[in-house]
């Protein structure tokens, strides 16, 4: 891997960490226990579309796993992984497809990655009655998922010329 591209990944690991940290610090309490913005999510979305599938995913894990040990707890980590993960396959397939807008990539990316942890939840604590609490968390991913996209999309295009 060249130096320059090294650095870039670099560089997009730590804007999505920061944001990650900022999103931390913002009171967001809207009664809904685990419901977040998913500001990091912008970088994963500018990266699907502008890097390789591998140094997308890799900045998508190193990111949540830098979060999970500076931030969080392991099993806080283990539903990031498992939201994040499953929401990275759904948007990349999808956006293989060409059938999908930015927008629409982003947002079934954030109902998956809510699916993916209400589906380690349910494995964790050993009841299907989380279930019940998914309606709401897919209103919030799908709302998060809009706004990301929205901003991934600006990124993208703003970004165009620009070599990475």
């Amino acid at each position: 891997m060249k130096t320059k591209k090294v650095a870039v990944i670099g560089m997009l690991v730590a804007v999505a960490f920061v944001l990650s940290y900022i999103e931390a610090m913002l009171p967001l309490n809207i009664g809904i226990p685990g419901v977040k913005a998913g500001l990091s999510n912008i970088v994963v979305v500018f990266c699907l579309y502008r890097l390789s599938v591998g140094e997308t995913f890799g900045i998508a894990i190193i990111r949540i796993v830098l979060c999970g040990l500076t931030f969080g707890s392991l099993s806080a980590m283990l539903y990031s992984l498992a939201g994040g993960i499953l929401s990275f396959v759904v948007m990349l397939l999808l956006k293989k497809t060409e059938k999908f807008s930015v927008y629409g990539v982003s947002v079934a990316g954030g109902a998956a990655h809510n699916i993916g942890q209400i589906c380690v939840a349910i494995i964790v604590l050993k009841t299907k009655l989380l279930i019940y609490y998914l309606p709401l968390l897919l209103i919030s991913g799908t709302i998060a998922g809009i706004i990301v996209g929205i901003l991934g999309a600006v990124l993208i295009k703003r970004l165009k010329g620009v070599s990475l």
